[in-house]
């Protein structure tokens, strides 16, 4: 017998051969091996949704070397990833093969798939094929389907009406919604002053504790109470002399259970709150501990597939689970039945098992010195969440303490909680958004019914309401997943296109809305309504799950979508450019404009004093322009009004960096540490450009502003370290040789042994030495030859969805797409580029006839 194993990653590959054997050879289709074409056309919804699919040029040679394997096989296992992504790659790989007509009468293809890389879940799956399932199949189908119609519909009206602006996408743009309008919330919100009155107590033995103003004269505290300090200190004279007895006491135990096992989603929030990885840096390390670890010359996979909406775990990893609670922690940690956590998700067919590790044996210090520090930071995360799941409930003892004045004056209270057995809480508390302590989880002192208190000082304090904060990633992806916006294989992807298309910016770990973004959103709002709402995007996501369970016809959604969907776009198309700017112009008012006190928005033009401000739309986007044009030529950049605090968006919008931006003083020389934008970007100086005949003395010191780094908010320790780079990350452990990162022209990187490493997730602030090694370890790997990496993705090409890289070249930096390789002009970095830059390269390159060769012929 000989077969054939299919997989996407070619680094699972070496590792599912061992276990299955030389009977098998093990070939990884390394990704989607075709796709829809980036062309007009490729979904023809008057053809009942026809889809034009092509082999993409960079998965030619991948499907040469499955064809060449199936045809001396028995047998062929379709081994993709357990979703609805890898279940259409399976199809997708023997669509081809048969129009290919690769694949032998008589040969068997069958599908399996497996949770976790282990030899027992492997070979098990061997002995468990099935069909493919084309309910999982056809729901892809009509995701990427949407997705399309969308890109190539939405997009261009966006370019048409909005110039400047970049692309529209189905579930991205609602997201950027969410941002949007929190920071509208934020911008609103009027702030309400409050005032608090505690009493500091001692008891008969003198011990101190507080309590907090519960009743005055027979009416209850509530917040606002005391809403000045008038009122506050009006309420502490009638205090005066007051005189309590503790009337009565409250004793109750409560429980607090363990959370279940990580699903996609959790994963992401807890690893941005107790770990500050973004999205996408959690599903990248994420993906290497499962696809496979390195340990003694063995690649093992460390925990189970990490794109899940599911919490259930098997029974065997309950069983080792409880194990280990019992050999770590002892017997009074393991709750007399197992833990079962039951899936919420619509869909069980998908409804894999939660993340988890493969063995939770492997305790996370045992395979430290296999991981770099950001692997184990997770392993540990994911492993504490599983051990703690299936560990005893935490006891707390809640005691309520009421004491009233004899007079009957006033009512105290005081709430103190200790915890009676730390259960789960020995091992993993959840994460918080913020550093806040409950005022319940203070310690009383014993107490007992008619004790007196003694009153040693009564406390005002001043309180303001506070707006509600920013999304950080991890508050975005919870919101996302409640409303039902995307799914587990989507947040990162979504919260990355957002960054990338510069819609918003992530500053201090909270994402602020861009101009571009709030023009963006106030347009869709406006004139795609229905399809940016909340409810009309989850109850999309719905019918896709529909689709999957086998509960509807994929084609009959997407008929359900186009019409109106079309509809939509032909009668904005009708709408003229003045109609659009004067319903943004109404929308954005708010935010551009400083309101007067009689309720209107100041306007008014500083240089004419005769004219008005309006939102103009220009060739580069949107702008605000005097009315009173051609006699007046004010224009001003789009930004938010500035507050009293004198904030941009009178809430720290993010604005325009129009001038430097006086950080503090170098320590070392007492000259100015400042941030600028400059025609590539935003860079850092220290000093002033001096007249000199001698250039490179009149030069100050520059370094570019790191991808990240906010020019509104970098601190003067963040810019001294950038401008003390190059440093030194630590010595290699093979060659015994300096490993140093700095920021050269084509961005960050690492350089060793004469060989330079392009940093594109990691801080090159803060890569430590483990992590050096490994990026050092995978760019030796490619070899020479191998396949170019490019310096940078610029972004996604609105029509085609296809990613746009500017790469290194031999005669410098150049842009490939769509096969076309085009040389970026002088003066123009691979790191500055934007994408309106490219996609105007890419637009003339296509343009652009092709010359015809004209060979003289030799004359005798």
């Amino acid at each position: 017998m000989s077969a054939v194993v299919v997989v996407e990653s070619p680094a699972k590959s070496k590792t599912i051969n061992r276990y299955l054997g030389k009977d098998y050879q093990v070939l990884a289709s390394f990704g989607h091996v075709r796709d829809l074409p980036s062309k007009d056309g490729s979904v023809r919804p008057d053809d009942d949704f026809a889809m034009d699919y092509e082999v993409s040029s960079q998965s030619h040679k991948h499907i040469a070397a499955i064809e060449k394997a199936v045809k001396n096989a028995d047998t062929v296992y379709l081994a993709t990833d357990p979703d609805r992504e890898g279940e259409a790659i399976a199809w997708h790989v023997v669509e081809v093969l048969k129009q290919h007509k690769a694949l032998k009468a008589g040969v068997d293809v069958k599908r399996i798939s497996f949770n976790e890389i282990t030899k027992s879940a492997i070979l098990q799956a061997i002995k468990q094929p099935r069909d493919i399932d084309m309910d999982l199949v056809n729901a892809q189908q009509a995701r990427r389907a949407l997705d399309y119609l969308v890109g190539f519909n939405l997009s261009p009206v966006l370019w048409k009406k909005l110039p400047g602006s970049k692309s529209a996408g189905r579930v991205q743009s609602v997201a950027l919604r969410l941002i949007v309008e929190r920071e509208e919330e934020i911008e609103q919100f009027i702030t309400q002053e409050y005032w608090t009155i505690k009493a500091l107590l001692t008891t008969k033995d003198g011990k101190e504790f507080t309590a907090s103003l519960a009743t005055l004269q027979g009416e209850k505290v509530e917040k606002f109470t005391f809403t000045d300090e008038a009122s506050a200190t009006k309420a502490l004279a009638v205090l005066e002399g007051c005189q309590f007895t503790v009337s009565d006491i409250e004793k109750k135990q409560l429980r607090r259970n363990p959370p279940p096992p990580f699903t996609t989603a959790t994963l992401q929030q807890e690893a941005s709150k107790k770990l500050g990885f973004g999205a996408s840096r959690t599903m990248q390390l994420a993906q290497r501990l499962y696809e496979g670890i390195d340990m003694d010359g063995e690649a093992t996979g460390l925990i189970t597939y990490m794109r899940t909406d599911g919490v259930t775990v098997s029974k065997e990893a309950i069983d080792a689970t409880r194990t280990m609670v019992l050999q770590e922690f002892g017997k009074s940690y393991v709750p007399a039945e197992p833990r079962i956590y039951k899936t919420k998700a619509k869909n069980a067919q998908e409804a894999h098992e939660a993340i988890r590790p493969t063995d939770v044996t492997r305790k996370p210090k045992e395979v430290a010195t296999y991981l770099d520090d950001a692997q184990y930071k997770l392993y540990e995360l994911i492993w504490n969440r599983m051990v703690a799941s299936q560990m005893q409930s935490a006891v707390m003892d809640q005691v309520i303490v009421l004491m009233n004045d004899k007079q009957g004056k006033a009512v105290l209270k005081a709430v103190g909680t200790t915890i009676a057995f730390d259960g789960f809480l020995a091992l993993y508390q959840e994460g918080q958004e913020d550093d806040s302590k409950d005022e319940q989880d203070a310690l009383l002192p014993p107490l007992h019914l008619n004790d007196d208190v003694n009153v040693q000082d009564w406390l005002k304090d001043q309180h303001f309401t506070q707006p509600p904060g920013r999304y950080s990633e991890a508050g975005l992806v919870k919101k996302m997943e409640e409303l039902g916006i995307g799914r587990p294989s989507t947040y990162a992807s979504i919260i990355s296109v957002l960054q990338d298309r510069e819609y918003v910016v992530l500053d201090k770990r909270r994402f602020i809305p861009e101009e571009r973004g709030r023009l963006v959103t106030a347009f869709l709002k406006s004139y795609f309504g229905p399809y940016v709402e909340y409810n009309f995007t989850a109850e999309l996501e719905n019918a896709l799950d529909d689709i999957s369970a086998g509960e509807m016809a994929w084609k009959e959604v997407l008929r359900g979508f186009w019409k109106p969907f079309k509809g939509t776009i032909d009668e904005v198309q009708g709408h003229d450019l003045t109609e659009i700017l004067d319903v943004l112009n109404e929308k954005l008012t708010p935010h551009l404009f400083q309101k007067k006190e009689d309720g209107s928005y100041d306007r008014h033009c500083p240089v004419c004093n005769k004219g008005e401000l309006h939102l103009r739309i220009g060739k580069f986007g949107a702008f605000l322009g005097c009315n009173n044009y051609p006699e007046c030529n004010n224009t001003r950049p789009l930004q938010g009004h500035t507050s009293e605090e004198g904030e941009q968006g009178g809430a720290g919008a993010q604005s325009l960096l129009e001038g430097p931006r006086l950080i503090g003083k170098d320590p070392a020389t007492g000259m100015d540490v400042t941030v600028r934008k400059g025609p590539y970007g935003h860079y850092l100086q220290v000093g002033e450009a001096l007249k000199s005949k001698d250039k490179e003395k009149a030069k100050p010191k520059r370094v570019s502003l790191p991808k990240g780094y906010s020019p509104d908010s970098i601190d003067l320790a963040t810019a001294l370290a950038v401008l003390s780079l190059p440093r030194e990350v630590g010595t290699h452990p093979e060659t015994g040789k300096k490993i140093v990162a700095g920021i050269g022209r084509f961005g960050p990187y690492l350089q060793h042994d004469s060989k330079y490493v392009t940093l594109k997730t990691d801080d090159v602030l803060t890569v430590g030495i483990n992590r050096a090694v490994d990026l050092i370890a995978e760019s030796a790997k490619g070899g020479a030859g191998g396949k170019a990496e490019p310096l940078r993705v610029i972004g996604k090409h609105p029509d085609s969805l296809e990613d746009i890289a500017v790469y290194k070249g031999r005669y410098g930096p150049y842009i490939k797409y769509n096969g076309d390789n085009i040389t970026l002009p002088k003066n123009t970095g691979p790191e500055q580029i934007t994408l309106e830059q490219a996609l105007l390269l890419i637009e003339t390159k296509q343009s652009a006839p092709k010359k015809k060769v004209v060979r003289k012929k030799k004359t005798k």
